[in-house]
């Protein structure tokens, strides 16, 4: 199991990531006192997703978290009409996806469901 993934993303960007993974069902949680002060932690059916503000950070060209989004087309209007970038990407394993742009730039793959086990 996958327990979490870390993104870097600008201090200036924090406000609206938040507004970003809350829109995908993510709750903010406490981070631990220690580096509090830099990271900002959300979490969803034991999944984390771990924030952290640096001055240069770093951002992959494709590489990207996925998130299940059973309700998919409500996830992509809600964050449509926050104002996030979203577009729409090839369905896989006979479900439909999307791509959404998170403040920082990172790309999020959303999915109505995940791939069939193997």
């Amino acid at each position: 199991m996958l327990h979490h993934a870390s993104l870097e993303i600008p201090s200036s960007e924090l406000e609206r990531a938040i507004e970003f993974w809350t829109a995908l069902g993510f709750a903010q949680v406490e981070a631990p006192a220690p580096i509090a002060a830099y990271v900002t932690w959300f979490e969803r059916d034991g999944t984390q997703v771990h924030l952290i503000r640096t001055l240069a950070p770093t951002v992959p060209a494709i590489g990207h978290t996925a998130v299940v989004a059973a309700d998919l087309d409500a996830t992509v209007a809600r964050l449509r009409a926050a104002g996030f970038e979203v577009a729409p990407a090839r369905e896989l394993w006979g479900e439909p996806r999307a791509v959404a742009t998170a403040p920082g730039g990172h790309r999020v793959e959303l999915m109505r469901a995940p791939p069939p086990p193997t």
